[in-house]
């Protein structure tokens, strides 16, 4: 399976993704840290990460699958929906808890 194969599988196989630096108990950057404390903010629960330090391959090919160069990204429903700016943009309007909320009920 391709890197970029794997990644989308990922993205096709779970609901709420995070492609982050670290993982949710030891994330290695701030933007990381961050997103993933926003979308507990939100009420996300089970949000799948992936540690995109732990796999080269995916790290590399990431910013070709989604068209997003930094880290992290979060995607929902298959949808890039950015990284940690429009995540807390998403958290500070209400929106990203609507869209937690619309994945769970489902």
């Amino acid at each position: 399976m391709t890197p970029l194969d794997r990644i989308k599988a990922e993205v096709e196989n779970h609901p709420v993704v995070l492609f982050m630096k670290g993982t949710p108990q030891f994330p290695m950057c701030g933007f990381s840290s961050r997103a993933i404390e926003v979308l507990g903010a939100a009420g996300a629960t089970g949000v799948h990460t992936v540690n995109v330090l732990a796999d080269p391959e995916v790290r590399a090919n990431l910013p070709r699958f989604s068209n997003w160069p930094t880290f992290p990204q979060l995607f929902i429903h298959g949808e890039l929906i950015g990284g940690c700016d429009i995540t807390l943009e998403l958290h500070e309007s209400g929106e990203l808890a609507r869209m937690i909320a619309e994945v769970q009920k489902a």
